[in-house]
């Protein structure tokens, strides 16, 4: 059987920035080493949230180094290296496995809105060039395809396949897909406000947003998981809801570069089409974070 790439929490990292708009290193490493303090699983760089879709190949290739290097085995390094155009991903993958990453995540075909025989073509195509274990990742809100649980059957056949972050928060997918794929093709959380109904059904644990500022939450969540203990992880789930909700009030990543900011890690602006948050919801995400216990609202500071 295959070995998951990881259990337990990931971060999707933010990529911070400078004033001038370049990728912020100093910071970067500031981010990584909080995330391995609080104990996360593995670290998930240049997602959507690292905002990908806005980097060009060279910062994207230099962003996956730093951070392969930078964590230097401490946790395992998930490297995003999707695309829309099949031979720019098996670029982008080759590039995260010469820099020694240990995994790689792979959206759907965005915008192209390929057939399912295409999103098999697509990633078979990938996984033939690479020796990197590979996560699919379903996000139909953002790519407009999804996968099928009968394509998912179809790619877990290929040993270097090695799961999906599953975000389409379709729950009846997930169940067809662990019936029809067995216990070897391994499915983490896309979604931090499904994580707990999610591992109930058998994930191994999430790639998340929230993680960038409650890590210790994601991993108390997770692991009460993955040791059984679904009560309690419940009650986390449920009484984080506010939160988590706060954190997508606009499009990601746009709140929780807000939300760190609030924290005063200043990881910079968002490129463009993405901006700044509203500021009437910046003062919602203010608000939740206070009730959650992440800012002192008598000093309007992080909480200690």
């Amino acid at each position: 059987m295959r070995e998951p790439v990881f259990t337990g929490a990931c971060p999707a990292i933010v990529t911070p920035f400078d004033q001038s708009g370049a990728i912020h290193y100093d910071r970067f490493a500031q981010l990584i080493d909080e995330q391995i303090a609080a104990g996360v699983d593995a670290i998930c760089v240049v997602g959507t949230t690292g905002e990908c879709s806005t980097l060009s190949l060279r910062e994207h290739i230099s962003a996956v180094n730093f951070c392969v290097k930078y964590v230097n085995h401490r946790v395992k390094v998930i490297a995003g290296a999707g695309s829309n155009d099949t031979s720019a991903a098996v670029y982008l993958s080759q590039h995260a496995e010469d820099s020694g990453a240990d995994a790689l995540l792979h959206v759907t075909p965005y915008y192209n809105k390929c057939s399912q025989e295409g999103l098999i073509r697509h990633y078979e195509y990938i996984a033939d060039r690479t020796e990197l274990p590979i996560i699919l990742y379903n996000v139909p809100s953002r790519t407009g395809v999804s996968f099928t649980a009968d394509t998912y059957r179809t790619l877990s056949q290929n040993p270097k396949i090695n799961g999906v972050k599953e975000a389409s928060g379709n729950l009846s997918l997930i169940t067809h897909t662990r019936y029809l794929c067995g216990d070897d093709f391994y499915i983490w959380s896309g979604n931090d406000d499904q994580v707990v109904p999610m591992m109930s059904l058998g994930a191994k644990g999430v790639i998340s947003v929230v993680a960038n500022i409650a890590p210790q939450l994601m991993v108390n969540m997770t692991h009460l998981c993955l040791d059984g203990c679904f009560e309690e992880a419940s009650k986390l789930q449920i009484t984080y809801m506010d939160l988590i909700d706060a954190l997508f009030l606009e499009v990601n990543p746009i709140p929780v570069k807000a939300a760190l900011g609030l924290m005063g890690r200043d990881v910079g602006g968002l490129r463009l089409p993405l901006c700044e948050i509203s500021a009437s919801n910046l003062e919602k995400l203010r608000a939740a974070m206070e009730r959650s216990g992440l800012l002192d609202a008598s000093k309007n500071s992080v909480a200690s």
